[in-house]
């Protein structure tokens, strides 16, 4: 079990796409929809989970098949 955690922390690591700015961005835009989402008590929050994750995962799914990296070299090794 363990093994399998420590595989997926490196495929994790190995993945990921973006990054510290574009991280701290995600987060902004997350924690300001999901804010407006409550105040206005729309679906918007829902939608700020998406960037929130991404910022936290460090991987986002439409970067990939565009070959997208905001992730600087030393930050990916």
């Amino acid at each position: 079990m363990l093994i399998k955690i420590n595989q997926l922390e490196k495929d994790m690591k190995c993945n990921a796409n973006v990054g510290k700015g574009d991280r701290l961005f995600r987060i902004i835009l997350g924690i300001v929809l999901i804010a407006g989402g409550v105040y206005f008590k729309s679906w918007w929050g829902a939608v700020g989970l998406v960037p929130l994750l991404t910022a936290v995962t460090g991987f986002c799914p439409a970067y990939a098949p565009l070959k997208l990296y905001t992730k600087e070299k030393e930050e990916q090794a």
